[in-house]
Formats: structure tokens, C-alpha cells, sequence
């Protein structure tokens, strides 16, 4: 696909068949986040991956009952590791750029999954102390959960702001 058909396919999915996610198509995902680019190439996050229903479950649950993070076959939870960034860049490191460098992962994981035929939608309501319950880490901040699996419903897009509401500077104006 090209990188704005992936773009413009993205949807936010939120129920899933039982399919199972091939392992070949979990580590492309996985080679994904790992190319993003990180502050200080750092890479300051952690990638936790359930397929473990009862683990799934609990992350479900820890976020407010979504029913549809248990139902899909695979849960990536992308954590900040505000310690990593904050060995270079201090305060700022720890409180910004880990949270960055997480989210920047989690959005080339997205688009990878979109690549490969795989739906799934960003998660990021949810009880930070439960997530860290499950994953087994206090030290690290749960920032976003991606489920991931094959989709069983074709959610129709969503309307979006005009660019000109978003976008100020010294730049083209479109007709």
C-alpha cells in the first residue's frame, strides 16, 4: 500500500474476529515501532505484548471495562521509561520526551498493522496503576494500549477538522 492509502485506511476498529494474528505480521509490527525515531535515539519506552486472554482481560478491565482490548487476539501496551530519556535530558526527558518517543512507536505500530490488513484503535483511557499491575512495572508509564487483530466491523470515517483550523504559519493556502 502507499503511505497515504495506509493513512487514509486507518480507522478506529473496535470489535474483532478470533483470528488469530500471524507471528509474521507481529514482528513486522514490531520492526515498526522499533524504526521510529527517539529523542537521542534512546528509544526511552517498553513494548508489552499479551496474547493471554486473562491478561487481555485485566487490561480490558483497567480500561474501564473496553470489552473490545480482551476480545481482540493481541494487546500492545507502549510504555514511557521516563528513567531512560531522564539519564540525558533530565526533567524535560522524563516528563516529555520518553512520552514522545512512546507515542511516536505506538503510531508507527498503528500504521504497520493498517499495512499488513490488521485494524485497531488507540487506547489511551485507562487506569494507569491497574495497567502497571499487569504489565509488572511501577517504574514505567503506560501511555497507550493498541489492540490489534482482524476486524469484524468496517467503522465508515470520520470527519476531520479543516486544515486551516489546525495549521498557522507562513504557508500555502489551499483553494
Amino acid at each position: 500500500m502507499d503511505f497515504f492509502e495506509i493513512i487514509s485506511r486507518r480507522r478506529s476498529v473496535r470489535s474483532y474476529s478470533a483470528r488469530t494474528v500471524e507471528e509474521t505480521k507481529l514482528k513486522r509490527i514490531f520492526e515498526a515501532a522499533n524504526s521510529a525515531p527517539s529523542a537521542g535515539n534512546l528509544q526511552a519506552y517498553r513494548v508489552f505484548a499479551f496474547t493471554d486472554p486473562l491478561k487481555r482481560n485485566a487490561l480490558a478491565s483497567a480500561a474501564f471495562d473496553q470489552q473490545f482490548i480482551g476480545q481482540a487476539p493481541v494487546c500492545l501496551v507502549f510504555c514511557a521509561d521516563p528513567a531512560r530519556s531522564a539519564e540525558k535530558y533530565g526533567q524535560r526527558g522524563s516528563g516529555l520526551y520518553s512520552l514522545q518517543d512512546a507515542t511516536i512507536a505506538a503510531s508507527f505500530a498503528m500504521l504497520a498493522a493498517v499495512d499488513l490488513g490488521l485494524a485497531t484503535v488507540w487506547v489511551g483511557d485507562f487506569d494507569e496503576s491497574r495497567v502497571q499491575a499487569v504489565i509488572g512495572s511501577e517504574s514505567l508509564r503506560p501511555v497507550a494500549m493498541l489492540p490489534i487483530g482482524y476486524a469484524s466491523e468496517e467503522p465508515e470515517p470520520t470527519a476531520r477538522r479543516a486544515i486551516e483550523e489546525i495549521f498557522a504559519g507562513d504557508f500555502p493556502q489551499t483553494d
